[in-house]
C-alpha cells in the first residue's frame, strides 16, 4: 500500500485529504500539523482510513492518539527508555501496532551500523521496523534492500515487517522496490508541491507505479440473500406447525427450494409474496404420514435434518434420494447416531431407507461430523412421546446447533442445553474450549406457526467483505452482527489480518483495505469459511495456518483437496499440515510490483459453489482471465453472486 505523509496541515485540510478515494493510508505529522488535542483525538478515532501517528519529541501528543485508535504509531529508537517504554505498553493496551524507527539524514552507515540499528528497533518493541537512510549512491540503495535478506535471531520473518528505503535521488527507487520486497507500505508526497526530499514520489506518479491499469474492487450498497441455514430449519419447522407461519426475507436458491419441495412432501402448503413465503404446515405428530420416497435435492444440511424428523412422524421405512455431488458426499457418523435412537440406515450414502421409529432417550452420541444430523435429531425429538438427554461430544460447527435452538425457540419448542469446558473461554465464544454439550429435550411438544424473519447470509458476505479488505472496499446492508450463524467469524478474521471493519448502522458493515498480515485461525466451527479464508491469507504478507482442514472432505467436492489445488495452481506456496493448512502470501502491491500476480488460466471448481466464489474473488488479483468450468453451481447458494 501507499502511505501518504502529511504535515503542515489544518484539521479541515487533512480531513479534506482523507477524503481523497486516492489516499488509501496516511501519516500524520503530529509535530508538523497545526492539530489541537480534541481533534487529535477526533481525527484518529473517527476516520476508517488506517492512520500512522508520528510525533518527534512529543510523547503526549503521540500518546492521545494511540488512545484515540491510531492503526500505527511511529516511535524513533533513539527516543529515552521511558517514553520508550511507556509507549510499547500504550500500544500493546490499545492495539496499535508500534513502528520503530531509525533515520539517517546524512548518509548511509555500513551494513553493521544498519542491521545494528534493524536489530535494536525489534529489541525495543517494533511490530514494524522503519530504516531510512540518504543515499548518495546506488551501492547505497542496494545496501538498503539488503537487509530484506537479513535473518534476524527471535524474528521469524521480515515479510511485511520491514520497511527500508532511502532518501535522495540514488534511493528514489528503493521506495517502490520496498513492496516488492514485502514492505507492508512505502510513503509518499500528496503531490510535487508536498515533497520534502529529493526522491520522494508524489502520490500519483506512484500509484501509477504500483496499480498500473489495476482497478480494484470498489462496491456499496451490497444486499446479501437469505441465510439458507436458518430458511431452510424455519421452512421445515413451519411445515411441521399448526397453522400459517409468514417467513420474511426470503431469497431463492437452489438448497432452500428444495427445504420447500421437502416442506410440500410433508403435506405442506407454500406461497409466496415478494420475499415473504407463507407456509400453512401438516401440524404433524408421530405417525402421521407414510412417505415411501423424499427427495432433498442437493442439499447435505436438509437431508441430515429430515432423516431424524422422517423417523419421528413417518409411518414406515422411507428412502432418500438426492442428485449431484449429493451422491458423493459420506453421511458421516450418521448410521452409528441414529441407531443410538433406534433407527437403521441402509448406507452412509444418499440414496439411502430410514427404517425404524426415533425412540426418545438418554444417548451419547459423536459430533466429530458435524451438527447437521444432530440438529436434526433437536428437531425431531421434541415430537417424541418422551423427554430425551443428549450428549454431543467432540462438538463441531457448534454455532449452527444453536441457529436450530433460536429457530425452535421461534416456533415453540423449548430445549436447554449447557456446555462443558472452559467457561471463561465459552464466556467469549471461544468454541475451540467446549468439550461437549448437554442437551434436554422435553418430549410431547407440537410447533406453532410462527411470523419469522430470515437473516442475510454471513457465507455469502463473507466473499465480498474479503474482496473489500484486499482489493478496495465493500459496504454491506441487512446483516446482523450479533447473529449465531457461524460465519460471522469472518469479521475476526479480518481484523487479525489488519483490514479496517466498522459498523456504519446496525445492519451496514464495512470493510477497507490495509496493510495485510498473516494471521491464524481456527475453522472447525465455520468450515464453509475455507475457501475464501485461504484466498485471503494468499494476500498477507507471511506464512498464515488455518486450521479445520478435517472437517472439509464431505462437502460438496474434496474441499481441502480442491483449495490446496487452487492455490498451487495459482502460485501461492501453500500445504496441509495435519488439521492445518499453512499459506505463505504477499501482500497486493507486493504481487503488482513484483509481477507475481495470482496465475490466470482454467480452473475446475468441482462443482461446488463456494469454490467458484473463492475464484471470482481471485480474478481480481489475476494476471489474467480466471476461467471456471462450472459456474452454475453457485446457484445453490447464491444465484445472483457476482462481482
Amino acid at each position: 500500500m501507499i502511505c501518504v505523509s502529511i504535515q503542515n496541515k489544518t484539521y479541515q485540510e487533512i480531513l479534506e485529504i482523507l477524503d481523497n478515494p486516492q489516499v488509501e493510508m496516511a501519516e500524520i505529522r503530529l509535530d508538523l500539523c497545526d492539530l489541537k488535542d480534541d481533534e487529535i483525538r477526533e481525527l484518529f478515532s473517527e476516520s476508517d482510513t488506517p492512520l500512522i501517528a508520528t510525533c518527534r519529541g512529543n510523547a503526549d501528543r503521540l500518546a492521545i492518539a494511540i488512545e484515540a485508535g491510531a492503526r500505527f504509531a511511529d516511535l524513533e529508537i533513539e527516543a529515552p527508555a521511558g517514553k520508550s517504554r511507556y509507549i510499547q505498553k500504550l500500544c500493546r493496551d490499545c492495539g496499535t501496532e508500534l513502528i520503530r524507527s531509525f533515520h539517517d539524514f546524512e548518509g548511509t552507515p555500513e551494513d553493521e551500523v544498519l542491521q545494528m540499528a534493524l536489530a535494536r528497533c525489534f529489541r525495543y518493541g517494533a511490530e514494524i521496523a522503519k530504516i531510512v537512510t540518504t543515499c548518495n549512491t546506488a551501492e547505497d540503495a542496494s545496501r538498503i534492500e539488503a537487509l530484506y535478506s537479513i535473518v534476524l535471531e527471535d524474528v521469524d520473518s521480515l515479510q511485511g515487517k520491514l520497511i527500508a528505503f532511502g532518501m535522495g535521488k540514488e534511493g528514489k527507487m528503493s521506495r517502490l522496490e520496498c513492496l516488492r520486497r514485502g514492505a507492508p507500505f512505502t510513503y509518499a508526497a500528496l503531490s510535487e508541491e508536498d515533497t520534502v526530499a529529493a526522491g520522494q514520489w508524489p502520490l500519483a506518479e506512484i500509484r501509477k507505479a504500483v496499480y498500473g491499469s489495476h482497478g480494484g474492487f470498489f462496491r456499496s450498497g451490497l444486499r446479501m440473500p437469505a441465510s439458507k441455514s436458518f430458511a431452510q430449519r424455519a421452512i421445515i419447522a413451519a411445515a411441521l406447525a399448526e397453522g400459517t407461519s409468514h417467513l420474511s426475507g426470503y431469497t431463492p436458491c437452489a438448497d432452500s427450494e428444495a427445504a420447500i419441495n421437502v416442506a410440500e412432501a410433508l403435506g405442506a402448503s407454500v406461497s409466496r409474496q415478494s420475499d415473504i413465503l407463507s407456509v400453512t404446515g401438516a401440524g404433524l405428530v408421530p405417525g402421521k404420514i407414510n412417505l415411501e420416497t423424499l427427495h432433498t435435492g442437493e442439499s447435505g444440511l436438509l437431508t441430515r435434518l429430515m432423516i431424524p424428523i422422517l423417523a419421528a412422524v413417518n409411518e414406515g421405512t422411507v428412502e432418500i434420494e438426492g442428485e449431484g455431488t449429493l451422491l458423493k458426499r459420506p453421511l458421516e457418523e450418521a448410521g452409528a447416531i441414529m441407531a443410538a435412537f433406534g433407527v437403521l440406515l441402509s448406507s452412509d450414502h444418499v440414496p439411502l431407507r430410514v427404517k425404524g421409529n426415533l425412540i426418545p432417550g438418554n444417548a451419547d452420541i459423536s459430533g466429530k461430523g458435524g451438527s447437521q444430523l444432530i440438529s436434526g435429531l433437536l428437531m425431531a425429538l421434541p415430537l417424541c412421546g418422551k423427554d430425551s438427554y443428549v450428549y454431543v461430544n467432540e462438538p463441531k460447527s457448534i454455532p449452527y446447533m444453536y441457529i436450530t435452538l433460536d429457530v425452535l425457540r421461534h416456533f415453540g419448542i423449548q430445549t436447554r442445553s449447557e456446555m462443558e469446558g472452559d467457561a471463561e473461554m465459552l464466556e467469549q465464544q471461544d468454541w475451540t474450549y467446549c468439550s461437549g454439550i448437554n442437551f434436554k429435550v422435553h418430549g410431547g411438544q407440537k410447533y406453532l406457526a410462527a411470523d419469522f424473519s430470515i437473516e442475510g447470509d454471513w457465507s455469502a458476505a463473507a466473499n465480498y467483505l474479503v474482496a473489500g479488505a484486499v482489493f478496495g472496499s465493500a459496504e454491506i446492508i441487512g446483516l446482523d452482527t450479533k447473529s449465531l450463524q457461524a460465519d460471522l467469524e469472518i469479521i475476526d478474521i479480518l481484523v487479525e489480518s489488519g483490514a479496517v471493519v466498522s459498523q456504519l448502522e446496525d445492519d451496514t458493515v464495512c470493510v477497507r483495505k490495509a496493510p495485510l498480515e498473516a494471521f491464524d485461525a481456527d475453522l472447525n466451527h465455520a468450515p464453509d469459511l475455507f475457501p475464501i479464508v485461504s484466498l485471503l491469507a494468499a494476500f498477507c504478507a507471511g506464512e498464515s495456518h488455518i486450521a479445520g482442514v478435517g472437517r472439509l472432505a464431505g462437502k460438496e467436492s474434496d474441499r481441502a483437496d480442491a483449495i490446496l489445488t487452487m492455490l498451487t495452481q495459482m502460485g501461492v506456496e501453500a500445504a496441509i499440515d495435519g488439521d492445518v493448512l499453512n499459506v505463505c502470501g504477499e501482500t497486493l502491491s507486493s504481487r503488482l510490483v513484483s509481477g507475481h500476480l495470482l496465475a490466470g488460466g482454467n480452473y475446475t471448481s468441482r462443482h461446488d459453489h463456494r469454490m467458484v466464489m473463492a475464484l471470482k474473488v481471485a480474478s481480481l488479483g489475476a494476471d489474467g482471465p480466471v476461467v471456471i468450468d462450472d459456474e452454475a453451481c453457485v446457484a445453490k447458494s447464491f444465484p445472483d453472486f457476482s462481482l
